[in-house]
């Protein structure tokens, strides 16, 4: 039988392991940046170095985590996953670089904004946001087209309204217009966690079926469960925060949104039972997770009760931080080191010790902004805490697995 070469696939090639798929130079570029971020805005909160941008020292430390931070997570995990739900080929090599330069400029620019009061800086990170969310969106949108699945439209949704968050954020600044610059920032945060929450009860249920059912060594050890999501708990989890985020961020009326609050915790703590199993807890890969999902469930808690304790302490923003430490900081880092592994051909039930430590940093971080301060004593030194943790949190994350993702595959396979 002849072989007409011809028709092989030619297997595909990048200039170094690190732009094979769309994880690995995020991975790496939001872990970095997560440490210097962070530490400058240390050194701008603890009056180290003063701030000159021509934006709120607040909202750019905000948008910086969110359009910064958060999004070089989400592109670096659509970029690969998408290829696994619609075996789409996505964009590796040079595209994949191209993409994140745009993001990279960007951020640089955002760095140096602090010090330099410059509407041209801002039109040039604007350009290269729009850029780089763009080709990630057009990558997204272009792979789930093709496949046809509808399944995807939410996550499209999603990425769409990103951008536009984005692009009143921008608009906000150049209007000098505060308020359009804050709820842009609570829209794209909460956009955000919306696609963590979608994320999650994708995946989080298939991880724990499949991690308690193996020994250290992967091989199989007898336990066998069966996780399903309820379709009733998915409809009520979405109408709870849907209604929570148009009444926290577009009206007054804050104990309706505290009551649309209260539906979407109670739907995820079901969700949280129905998912538990003990053998979660000796897998930091899936304790780390479940505490992530656990801790942003709590955090709606926080603005269930916000609109009675008034004048106590400020829940409303410990809610926010208490949802993007635990839903953007401890559920990011958490899955960046899971996937880190598995899509490098390396175990995930033996991950390096490091891991703990890491999640245990990132917990100290979010305990320490979201929660110590509802009990008294000095608050800049609880946030203080928390940046420390967050910075050394980063910077082992850095030291386990930038090698991991700099290196090919152990299988030999390309990604």
């Amino acid at each position: 039988m002849l072989i007409n070469i011809e028709n092989i696939a030619k297997r595909p090639t990048s200039p170094h392991p690190l732009l094979n798929l769309g994880f690995r130079i995020f991975f790496v570029g939001a872990g970095v940046f997560a440490i210097i971020s962070m530490g400058l805005w240390f050194a701008v909160l603890q009056g180290f170095t003063p701030f000159k941008g021509m934006v709120s020292p607040f909202y750019w430390h905000g948008h910086e985590m969110i359009f910064g931070y958060a999004l070089a997570v989400v592109a670096g995990f659509l970029l690969t996953a998408v290829k696994t739900w619609t075996n789409q080929t996505m964009p590796y090599g040079w595209r994949l670089g191209v993409i994140f330069a745009a993001w990279a400029v960007a951020r640089v620019v955002w760095l140096g904004v602090h010090a330099v009061p410059s509407v041209a800086m801002l039109m040039v990170a604007l350009v290269f946001d729009v850029l780089f969310w763009g080709m990630v969106a057009w990558a997204v949108i272009k792979a789930v087209w093709l496949a046809r699945q509808k399944r995807q439209i939410g996550i499209v949704a999603k990425l769409v309204l990103l951008m536009f968050a984005n692009l009143v954020f921008y608009a906000g600044i150049f209007l000098n217009h505060i308020d359009v610059q804050a709820q842009s920032l609570y829209v794209a945060l909460y956009l955000v966690i919306g696609v963590v929450l979608t994320i999650a009860r994708r995946v989080l249920p298939f991880f724990i079926a499949k991690g308690v059912s193996v020994d250290d060594d992967g091989k199989p050890n007898g336990v066998n469960i069966e996780q399903k999501n309820s379709d009733l708990l998915d409809r009520v989890s979405l109408l709870g925060f849907v209604g929570f985020v148009v009444f926290d961020v577009f009206t007054g009326f804050f104990k309706i949104a505290s009551a649309f609050a209260l539906m979407c915790l109670l739907a995820n703590v079901l969700r949280l039972k129905n998912w538990h199993h003990q053998g979660i807890w000796q897998k930091p890969l899936l304790w780390s997770l479940f505490i992530a999902f656990g801790g942003m469930v709590a955090s709606l808690g926080l603005f269930v009760i916000a609109p009675f304790v008034d004048g106590v302490f400020n829940a409303h923003a410990l809610g926010l931080h208490g949802l993007a430490l635990f839903g953007v900081g401890l559920m990011t880092i958490s899955m960046m080191a899971r996937v880190s592994l598995g899509h490098t051909g390396r175990s995930i039930h033996t991950p390096p010790k490091t891991v703990s430590v890491i999640f245990m940093l990132m917990m100290v971080s979010a305990v320490s902004r979201a929660v110590l301060p509802m009990f008294g004593g000095e608050y800049m030194r609880w946030i203080a805490l928390s940046q420390v943790a967050w910075i050394l949190a980063f910077m082992l994350f850095c030291v386990s697995f930038v090698g991991v993702l700099s290196k090919p595959r152990v299988d030999g396979l390309f990604g």
